[in-house]
């Protein structure tokens, strides 16, 4: 079996402006769905998958979420500080590369949701990891079981597991789910401070390193208030 990753990055500094008014006080990471906080939808099935060290990078309301991270003791918990600006996705893996370093990290959402039969997720993404072929292997889930997303999807895959985006196509019949095991280092060297990680894949799919990996299960989106009443209605 595969050793996963034991770094990884939990993209938790977004605004939540979508989620307003529940974010007028709060950072989203922190909004509770069924009790728990979104952030520790992500963060508990990182520690059950063996890693060590999670970056949370922060912006509003940062002393909340960094009071919260340091009460926890399962893990070596650092904060990449976006106080001064955010730098979206790709930016903010890369404002942290002194953190992360330069070995295959997890990179996850703090706004996700899931229900999986089986297998955890994150040890099927460790199994069908390899760096050899891959720049990022990606969660991508059909559309009909996933719930809070507005978008007419993101990619097909090919038989190889090979992920195109839908383009110029009016949709595309897999969403991608913000969790993947990633190759930080082609973060690391684009040249802009704030860029997304989506720029990161377009490139690493036109040279046929981005993978992805469909997994069984409900996967939810949590991004606004209707969202959340949604994800608690299904898992209570």
């Amino acid at each position: 079996m595969n050793a996963g990753p034991k770094t990884a990055m939990v993209m938790a500094a977004g605004l939540g402006t979508r989620m307003r008014p529940l974010t007028d006080t709060l950072p989203k990471a922190l909004i509770e769905v069924a009790g728990k906080p979104l952030i520790d939808f992500v963060i508990d099935p990182l520690v059950a998958a063996g890693v060590e060290k999670i970056v949370v990078n922060v912006h509003a309301f940062a002393d909340q979420l960094e009071a919260y991270l340091r009460q926890r003791k399962d893990a070596d918990y650092l904060i990449s500080d976006e106080r001064g600006g955010l730098l979206e996705t790709g930016g903010g893996v890369k404002h942290a590369q002194a953190l992360l370093g330069d070995a295959p990290i997890f990179v996850c959402n703090s706004d996700y949701v899931w229900r999986k039969p089986g297998a955890p997720a994150l040890q099927s993404l460790v199994e069908a990891w390899d760096p050899v072929r891959m720049d990022a292997l990606v969660v991508v889930i059909p559309k009909a079981r996933t719930l809070g997303f507005d978008t007419p999807g993101d990619f097909f895959q090919a038989p190889d597991g090979t992920l195109t985006h839908r383009g110029d196509w009016p949709e595309a019949p897999l969403h991608a789910f913000g969790i993947e095991i990633l190759d930080p280092r082609p973060v690391y060297a684009d040249p802009r401070k704030a860029f997304s990680l989506r720029d990161i894949w377009f490139a690493s799919a036109d040279q046929g390193r981005l993978y992805g990996l469909q997994l069984d299960g409900l996967w939810m989106q949590v991004g606004d208030p209707a969202a959340r009443d949604a994800a608690e209605a299904r898992l209570g």
